[in-house]
């Protein structure tokens, strides 16, 4: 899979970092281009099915649109029930000219989900959407939107994280205000946002825009009330950080501490990037060295992601690791001032990331990088996860595809350090 590379971050692109160099630019703009190939619009979208079980069963999630009469549900789902498949649970989406029935199937291994969208068409139902479900998706809707709200209330960070398990495969893109005062993309969205289809746009607490897209598969009303008011809740609970840290031994002897760390900690920030070199500026942020101080208040915010932040006994941060929620992938990067470099501190920042991304429900992070920065290299490699690499003038992009459970090591220090 081709992987899809951003332009370097940027308060008004995304959550990505510090305009790169010409060249880092181009190599970026092409990748954009190979990215993102949705497939085009068809009746049903099917995922890839393994091959049958004798006598195993199936769980699919379904959506479609049936007329607002009555015994429409009934004719679907006694269609359902000639293909020997078991509705778990039901929603319905009502909408001005019909109704958006959202199912939990589970059906016999050997029928296919052609098999299923046939016997829905058959019954009336249209705009058929269908794919593999898992046992999480057996959690009720309340359930799980309790859920969802309970970890935003915890923390800010998980905002975005919250919406994607709550709408499912979408791309969510968060736009700050801008900081001189000008025109605002918030300007054009209504105080209780807007739905247009397959994208809403949600006004975030800070005065910035949320944008949610899912290609192919139309928001409902019901979908943009529930994401409205998780962004409500957000936004009347204000900023909010876990204040957990660990207390860790360096090889050589050396204690740091490692928590989450926010805007609160920017000065500290711009300190420890005053005290690194010029190649170790250069190699995270792929650019002028003068860039790297210009977005620490966007990337601490923790609007666009997560960031963890060591510190020495004697209280001096000198690390920073941060996981970047980019539209519907994440990205990883740590930078870890020369002094404290090859002590393993960066290995550790990257696996509580990775871990952090694992438990987020993410299926692969990657890191932007230069070739000739073996540290983080090394310490990807360290991961103990399936990695693909892509190059290109210079550009080296990482990715790490998790599985159910990331061997990322956190907490077990290691020599590598991702600088």
């Amino acid at each position: 899979m081709t992987r899809k590379v951003t332009e370097a971050t940027h308060p008004e692109n995304n959550c990505r970092l510090a305009t790169p160099m010409e060249r880092f630019t181009a190599a970026f703009q092409a990748w954009r281009t190979r990215r993102h190939e949705h497939a085009p619009p068809t009746d049903h979208i099917e995922s890839p099915a393994p091959e049958p079980v004798p006598g195993a069963s199936t769980l699919w999630r379904m959506r479609t649109t049936v007329q607002d009469e009555p015994g429409s549900l009934a004719a679907l789902c006694t269609a359902l029930a000639g293909q020997r498949v078991d509705i778990l649970s039901l929603q319905t989406h009502p909408l001005a000219d019909g109704t958006v029935d959202e199912f939990l199937l589970r059906a016999p291994g050997e029928l296919q989900a052609s098999g299923i969208t046939t016997a829905v068409r058959t019954a009336g139902g249209t705009d058929t959407w269908i794919e593999r479900a898992d046992a999480h998706d057996l959690v009720d809707a309340p359930t799980r939107v309790l859920g969802l709200a309970a970890r935003t209330a915890l923390d800010a960070a998980e905002l975005p994280l919250a919406l994607r398990q709550l709408l499912g495969r979408c791309t969510i893109r968060s736009q700050p205000a801008p900081a001189g005062g000008g025109r605002s993309a918030a300007d054009g969205v209504p105080v209780e946002g807007a739905l247009d289809d397959t994208v809403m746009r949600l006004r975030a607490p800070e005065g910035g825009v949320i944008t949610v897209e899912r290609p192919y598969l139309p928001f409902t009303p019901t979908e943009f009330a529930r994401a409205r008011a998780l962004v409500e809740l957000d936004a009347r609970l204000g900023p909010r950080v876990p204040h957990g840290r660990d207390v860790l031994t360096l090889a050589e002897g050396s204690d740091i501490t490692v928590r989450r760390a926010d805007t609160r900690d920017l000065e500290a920030a711009r300190a420890m990037h005053e005290r690194c070199s010029d190649r170790t500026l250069k190699l995270r942020y792929h650019g002028p060295v003068g860039d790297a101080d210009r977005y620490l208040n966007h990337l601490l915010s923790p609007r666009f992601g997560r960031t963890l932040a060591v510190q020495t006994a004697s209280g001096r941060l000198v690390g920073l690791g941060h996981l970047l929620w980019d539209g519907d992938e994440t990205e990883v990067a740590v930078i870890v001032e020369d002094a404290w470099q090859r002590r393993g501190v960066g290995r550790e920042l990257l696996g509580r990331l990775v871990a952090m991304a694992a438990e987020g429900g993410c299926r692969s992070v990657y890191a932007v990088t230069q070739a000739s920065n073996t540290g983080m290299v090394a310490a990807m490699r360290g991961l103990g996860l399936p990695l693909d690499y892509q190059v290109e003038e210079g550009t080296l992009v990482i990715t790490a595809r998790l599985g159910e459970t990331a061997s990322t090591g956190a907490g077990e220090l290691g020599s590598a350090s991702a600088s």
